[in-house]
């Protein structure tokens, strides 16, 4: 018997909308999968596996956007093709049976017990008519005896399930429900029914989710503890890249941070005290040790095993928000060197800051793997929009020098010591210090210079940077306590800032 229509997670409500992204997405997932096969430690595998068995919970808390979604296989694939091959097989048997003489129900009776079952689990508790209405109409006791006869209806219970589902289903289902009253052949119905109610199943899915989240944060927090000590008592050392990863945190609020001179604003400074206060700390602040380690994952690289256990589950959202940083530093980097060359009226104008968001938007991928040949692009499609501007308000166009210095500065960006990109890189990290430390709404009457044409990005990469990490505080924060009370964390860390280079 074929089964209700599979599902998958889902990050983003606009996946469900093109089958081809949830393609993509599965095959991106398998990839990344048979990359950790292939490459990572038996250790971190069984890890890796052990700690995804408590991901749903812990996705559904810290994922607003979380949902189950319709898992499309790739069109034409073996696993697509095979699929509907298996379906045709039962399809094209029942209606073998349903048009046999005399008719067989063998296939109907499976699929009817599986409707009642999918019927009665989209009820609420409220539905107790309608519960014991569906357990009288589709008794299998009684169904079976009918088949036994040859008298059972099957046209019949096609439109009692039909007008169940009109009834009961979301109203985004209202239209794939009213087509299926169109449908005169008994099979095509019954397998129009069927898919329709996976779908329902997953609407019913969604909407306990939405109902349940106000409740779980605290069963979460338990229950992700549990489980993580379970995995620690039977791995004694699971915790020794977070111990590393803590050590080095340490490290780096020990260090001392050299201030550009140019970033000594009244911004930047309004958010710079816990950073001074962790280093005047003596030992540091183990809250501020565990902040600093918090922004490390979002410089971490990718191709680095020895990832922090408590985080595991986390490691690609971590990454991709990382990325998304890294693009936003670019885009902060190129805004103000354009507004250097264009001024302060043409950078006011309507919509022209949104043009050349668009530009450096446009190529943001292509950041990663050709950064030179992406800068390139920007560079002149951002100079030419500088030029139509300025015309259009009646200035003067740049001068071919000018234009030059413009693309060279632009150009420039990408390279690890360009000054306006160190600058832009310290003013995101310190605003999401700032964020971890004293929240989204006091931290966004703070916002750093320079940054204030990607505040909208900006906050939103912050909220979810703080929800995040401010789960995993509440998770782990007791072991966290324990490596940084009861090893020599931050004494190693003092140490080793204390030793000649």
């Amino acid at each position: 018997m074929p089964k209700s229509e599979e599902t998958v997670l889902q990050n983003d409500p606009n996946e469900a909308k093109s089958g081809a992204h949830s393609s993509e997405t599965s095959g991106k997932n398998e990839e990344e999968e048979n990359f950790c096969l292939d490459n990572c430690s038996p250790r971190l595998m069984e890890t890796i596996k052990e700690v995804s068995r408590m991901s749903i919970a812990h996705e559904i808390m810290v994922n607003q956007d979380f949902y189950m979604g319709e898992n499309v296989l790739p069109p034409n694939s073996t696993e697509d093709k095979f699929m509907e091959t298996l379906y045709n097989v039962f399809w094209n048997h029942l209606r073998e049976q349903l048009l046999s003489n005399p008719p067989q129900f063998t296939c109907a009776l499976e699929l009817m017990t599986e409707v009642k079952e999918i019927l009665l689990s989209l009820l609420l508790p409220r539905h107790i008519r309608l519960k014991n209405e569906i357990k009288e109409v589709l008794d299998m006791d009684l169904l079976k005896q009918e088949a036994e006869h040859g008298a059972l209806d099957v046209s019949r219970l096609s439109n009692y399930i039909l007008s169940l589902m009109t009834l009961l289903c979301a109203p985004v289902r209202d239209e794939e429900v009213k087509k299926l009253h169109s449908i005169t052949d008994p099979v095509q119905l019954l397998r129009g029914i069927f898919h329709v109610l996976g779908l329902m199943k997953m609407d019913m899915a969604n909407y306990t989710i939405q109902s349940i989240r106000p409740y779980l944060q605290e069963y979460s927090i338990q229950y992700e503890r549990a489980k993580f000590q379970e995995l620690l008592d039977k791995q004694p050392d699971l915790l020794d890249y977070t111990k590393k990863w803590l050590t080095q945190a340490a490290t780096d609020v020990i260090t001392p941070c050299p201030n550009p001179p140019d970033t000594s604003s009244s911004s930047s400074t309004a958010c710079s005290s816990p950073n001074e206060a962790a280093e005047n700390s003596d030992p540091p602040n183990p809250v501020m040790v565990l902040y600093q380690g918090y922004l490390n994952l979002l410089l971490w690289d990718p191709e680095n095993e020895e990832f922090p256990e408590t985080l595991l589950m986390d490691r690609n959202r971590v990454q991709e928000m990382g990325s998304h940083l890294r693009h936003l530093a670019i885009l902060a980097s190129v805004l103000l060197v354009a507004r250097s060359f264009s001024g302060k009226i043409l950078f006011d104008s309507p919509g022209f800051v949104d043009k050349l968001k668009g530009i450096t938007k446009a190529v943001t991928e292509e950041f990663n793997s050709k950064p030179e040949e992406a800068m390139l692009h920007v560079s002149e499609q951002v100079s030419q929009e500088i030029h139509r501007g300025l015309e259009d308000l009646g200035f003067a166009a740049l001068s071919s020098e000018d234009t030059a210095c413009l693309i060279g500065q632009l150009q420039n960006i990408t390279e690890k010591d360009n000054r306006v990109r160190s600058v832009i890189d310290q003013r995101l990290l310190l605003f999401l210090k700032c964020c971890l430390v004293r929240g989204m709404q006091e931290s966004q009457q703070h916002f750093p210079e320079g940054l204030n044409h990607i505040e909208g990005e900006l906050t939103e990469l912050g909220q979810k940077f703080v929800k995040l990490m401010h789960h995993n505080e509440q998770v782990f924060g007791p072991y966290y306590v324990e490596i940084l009370k009861n090893t020599d964390t931050l004494a190693q860390a003092q140490e080793t800032e204390a030793e000649p280079v």
